[in-house]
């Protein structure tokens, strides 16, 4: 029996990539999926309703048990019917892994209101409606007198926690946003029997390659077809698989995955202070800082 044995998924941006990957881990694993894609390319344009059917394919030829969705989830009614899909296909909702992304790179001084608007809208407002919808249902369920075991992953990134990236500010706005509300989500919704967690993975996809400097060169495969290849996307999944498990018991934590690494991010955190007995004064303020331990 596999970890995930019965568990109903959804997974957001399950087409391509890591969510691909997670889609395929859960399936082998013994859950019931919705694979969610809209099949845009990578600045979100377009739509291919294969990117979706493709995967649930490949789960169903393999023996699992999969249904595609094309919904859109940066918009409110698209979450809605995705969540209601797996619903109408299962009977319930155990798992919620929010993974769809898109790329609209540019520095800040030459970015556009569209661009600001669409990544969050994808990434910040795609978690946050989905995450909404599957709540309304695990809350009737608890409601009802239910015993809910139910289980989010919200994807964050490097870009936006502990490695931000120059031409990102609204993928890492976005993403830094996306850590913040899984520990409010944490906080919120144990009393459901519903745990949060995010990962912050750092991965090859679509999107990675595509990101300017160093990240999109790192990410390239490795010559050697042998070697150990850090940056695969099938790395992330079982951490992923792990915290969707009904018997996991954490939540409210955040973890950068990479390879055959997994750590906690703590976030922010207070450091070295100052401090006054009278009132601050400019004068004072940049003399006790200037002072400061590093």
């Amino acid at each position: 029996m596999g970890a995930l044995e019965g568990r109903i998924a959804v997974i957001t941006g399950a087409g391509r990539g890591i969510g691909r990957e997670h889609a395929l881990l859960f399936a082998a694993e013994g859950a019931k999926l919705v694979v969610n894609d809209l099949g845009g390319a990578n600045d979100g344009s377009g739509a291919d309703a294969s990117a979706a059917q493709s995967v649930a394919d490949e789960v169903v030829a393999a023996g699992g048990e999969a249904v595609a969705n094309t919904d859109d989830v940066s918009t409110w009614e698209g979450a809605r019917t995705l969540v209601a899909q797996a619903v109408d296909a299962y009977g319930r909702l155990d798992v919620l892994v929010n993974n769809a992304g898109i790329l609209r790179d540019a520095f800040i001084g030459s970015m556009t209101e569209e661009q600001w608007d669409a990544v969050v809208a994808v990434h910040l407002k795609g978690h946050f409606a989905a995450l909404r919808h599957s709540v309304d249902h695990w809350k009737a369920r608890a409601k009802a007198g239910e015993a809910v075991n139910a289980a989010v992953i919200n994807t964050a990134s490097a870009s936006g926690t502990f490695l931000p990236n120059p031409g990102q500010a609204n993928y890492g706005a976005a993403k830094a946003a996306i850590a913040a509300l899984t520990l409010v989500a944490a906080a919120e919704l144990e009393r459901y029997g519903v745990r949060v967690n995010g990962i912050a993975p750092v991965a090859r996809t679509r999107l990675t390659l595509s990101t300017p400097g160093p990240i999109g060169e790192m990410m390239k495969a490795p010559e050697d077809p042998d070697a150990f290849d850090a940056f695969h996307p099938k790395h992330v999944s079982p951490l992923v698989g792990y915290l969707a498990t009904a018997d996991c018991p954490i939540t409210g934590k955040l973890f950068a995955v990479q390879g055959g690494s997994i750590q906690e991010l703590r976030g922010w955190q207070l450091g070295a202070g100052v401090r006054t007995d009278g009132d601050w004064t400019i004068e004072r303020v940049a003399g006790e800082l200037a002072g400061a331990p590093a």
